[in-house]
């Protein structure tokens, strides 16, 4: 027993030996090798040097705030306006004198009145061989036939208060001239018994469809009509204008007096009248351009 607790002391003597050596060799060892080097503060005068010895890491900028996503990059281009065409009015236009206007789009329906070559009519569509047109105020057709028709374009007036008046005077095409025809009012807007809506004279007609088209009052005569309205200089007529001409029994009066002929103007040396024989349109000819007398507008 006393051999066995000899023993133990030994050991347990060692072992304290051991540890003690380590406490006061190896630990030391340990804690420099561990230790964290401290930088000096940067406002301290002495000691304001870096340590070139000791590794430094540079400084990484805080991240930026973040910006709100800007649109998708479009091209740097002018979109090009978009072109519309400017409305036209469309006409069939004859090529031959005494062509048939029909009741219907063949040669076994009636002929309703005819056309002599320059002459027009309104233009509605085409059906088959043949144009659709109005003729005295109800559907009427004419060849299609290039040899006998074709297209024409006229422009438009930018005021739709003038188109009606014009389509109104398109309606009327056909129906016979009447010299001293009833007119529709009393040049005040006060109807007149016994109008004929089939009967025209030129001043009847041009107070016919001013009155529907535009609900302007115009008076009974050339004569009278001429001093209404607003003066148009002969180079600044427009469609719609009333141009008003002598004629030969009227060609050595004066004054008013001369005035003997009324017509619309159309454009493209076209107007809308009723002439010696029926509602019209035709070209002005050098011997009407003549007889010019004056403009009026009616209508702006």
């Amino acid at each position: 027993m006393r051999k066995i607790a000899a023993q133990v002391i030994t050991v347990f003597l060692s072992a304290t030996l051991l540890l003690s050596y380590m406490a006061i060799c190896v630990a030391p060892l340990v804690v420099k090798n561990n230790a964290v080097a401290v930088n000096p503060l940067p406002d301290d005068p002495e000691n304001s040097q870096p340590d070139t010895n000791t590794p430094t890491t540079p400084d990484i900028p805080s991240k930026p705030e973040e910006l709100p996503s800007l649109p998708p990059h479009e091209e740097d281009t002018e979109s090009e306006p978009e072109i519309i065409p400017e409305p036209k009015a469309v006409y069939v236009r004859a090529k031959a004198n005494g062509l048939n206007v029909r009741s219907g789009p063949g040669t076994n329906y009636s002929s309703v009145g005819y056309l002599d070559k320059g002459d027009m009519v309104t233009f509605i569509s085409k059906e088959g061989s043949w144009y659709k047109t109005v003729y005295k105020n109800k559907t009427a057709y004419i060849s299609a036939s290039a040899s006998y028709t074709e297209l024409f374009e006229m422009d438009m007036h930018a005021n739709t208060v003038i188109e009606k008046v014009i389509d109104e005077g398109l309606r009327l095409l056909g129906f016979p001239y009447v010299y001293g025809a009833t007119r529709l009012h009393d040049g005040a807007g006060r109807l007149i018994s016994g109008f004929n809506a089939t009967k025209y004279d030129c001043s009847s007609l041009m107070q016919y469809i001013y009155y529907y088209g535009a609900d302007v009052n115009l008076n009974m005569t050339t004569r009278t009509q001429v001093k209404q309205g607003a003066h148009v200089a002969k180079s600044d007529i427009a469609r719609g204008d009333l141009i008003f001409f002598t004629n030969a029994q009227r060609y050595n009066k004066t004054g008013t007096e001369r005035i003997g002929h009324v017509a619309m103007y159309l454009g493209e040396n076209y107007i809308l009248h009723t002439a010696s024989d029926y509602a019209v349109i035709e070209e002005i000819s050098t011997q009407r351009w003549s007889y010019y007398i004056e403009t009026r507008r009616f209508v702006s």
